[in-house]
């Protein structure tokens, strides 16, 4: 589909769809800050008991057991990910956006310990966390791509994203970030 089709189609000039989506790839990814807001918000509101990378855990069962409607996760989203995974374009968009919001997420781990936005324990913990949710997201997606099974592929996320955030707490044992407020 071209931009001029989807122009078209949305009755609206080619302008007017690069004034909204810089790149054709960013139509396909049109959630993308979306999730960034859940993320942070689920750092910014966790419970006084609760470290921000154990916010992110329990996010990721919450996404799960409650099919939140903007992320139904290994529902819809199999015929997304399929097309994602075939094209290099959107391969490589999706890997800019990775990159892009590992620091952004940095910045509000730092930010809410006090540290600056550079904070290179802030980034090792955004990197760990979104590395366990891409790896458990493309696992739980060839289990639904191979199998059919959802519940199979809830399960191997989950499972995922739970030793993810054992690991990333053993990584950052002995920092600010793990401070429960």
């Amino acid at each position: 589909m071209t931009i001029d089709e989807i122009a078209e189609a949305a009755d609206v000039g080619r302008m007017t769809v690069f004034n909204h989506f810089p790149r054709k790839e960013d139509m396909f990814f049109d959630r993308e800050q979306e999730g960034h807001d859940l993320a942070f918000d689920a750092i910014r509101s966790r419970a006084p008991s609760t470290s921000p990378i154990q916010a992110l855990g329990a996010l990721a069962h919450q996404m799960v057991e409650q099919r939140l409607k903007a992320f139904p996760l290994f529902t819809d989203t199999r015929r997304f990910v399929e097309t994602a995974q075939a094209s290099e374009a959107l391969k490589a968009r999706a890997r800019q956006m990775r990159d892009d919001f590992v620091r952004a997420l940095a910045g509000v781990l730092a930010e809410g310990v006090g540290r600056s936005a550079d904070d290179p324990e802030a980034a090792l913990a955004a990197a760990l966390i979104a590395a366990t949710w891409s790896i458990a997201f493309t696992r739980a997606h060839t289990e639904l791509s191979d199998t059919g099974n959802v519940e199979a592929a809830k399960d191997i996320f989950l499972r995922l994203i739970d030793r993810g955030v054992v690991g990333t707490h053993a990584a950052l044992e002995g920092t600010p970030l793990l401070e429960v407020v």
